[in-house]
């Protein structure tokens, strides 16, 4: 089996963080697409500050908060929705080249992870809601440690995981800002840059930044 390790982020990289706010558009109306990004802007800050602060609630109770205060932003929402939309939140979408790339990853002997900010239990949900478990070698969370991306020791759960130097694991994210983390950390990081966002963090590039899963394969001959 091959040595090499390919490790993903889970929100934004394998599963679309808007679908939640996606499946009930109508619903929310006009204002769903600033709901959208001001829930997972908020999410990503309450996990950043709880870290720095030095203490620890896990990312479902984040992503409630975060809703909740999207919801307060935007009164034109009905607040009755939040269990919807977070029930829909448990269920994202899988982007539609994440199974074929962790598909044609295991073909090559490449050992497959998530490392991720979910808990387990969201992680385990929306891995079996996409049908992915198969292709699947580990999911790591940061529960295991209470403590966010991009501290070090988050990165570390992957090295001690599977007992890899930092330079034999490819680490993925749709993240810059994570992508930073783990070039810092020492891993082979490659942005998904599916939005043709500017690039940032220049003291920590990516080795490769690709447009969507599939070019990744590309890195495992």
């Amino acid at each position: 089996m091959s040595k090499a390790v390919a490790v993903f982020d889970a929100y934004g990289t394998l599963f679309d963080i808007h679908a939640a706010i996606g499946r009930h558009r109508a619903e929310v109306g006009a204002d769903a697409d600033r709901v959208s990004e001001l829930w997972r802007t908020k999410q990503l800050e309450y996990t950043w500050t709880a870290t720095l602060a030095g203490h620890y609630a896990d990312f479902w109770t984040l992503t409630e908060r975060a809703l909740a205060y999207a919801l307060a932003r935007y009164p034109s929402v009905e607040p009755g929705l939040a269990p919807i939309l977070l029930e829909a939140y448990r269920n994202l979408d899988a982007f539609p080249d994440a199974r074929a790339a962790l598909s044609a990853l295991k073909g090559r002997g490449v050992r497959s992870a998530i490392l991720s900010n979910g808990t387990p239990a969201m992680l385990e949900t929306a891995v079996g809601h996409a049908g992915l478990s198969a292709d699947l070698d580990a999911i790591l969370s940061v529960d295991a440690i209470r403590r966010y991306k991009p501290c070090p020791e988050v990165y570390a759960l992957v090295a001690g995981h599977f007992r890899r130097t930092p330079a034999e694991v490819v680490f993925v994210s749709s993240n810059r800002w994570d992508v930073m983390g783990a070039a810092t950390f020492g891993f082979r990081a490659v942005w998904v840059n599916r939005a043709g966002l500017p690039d940032e963090y220049p003291e920590a590039a990516p080795e490769r930044v690709v447009a969507d899963l599939h070019s990744l394969v590309e890195m495992f001959p």
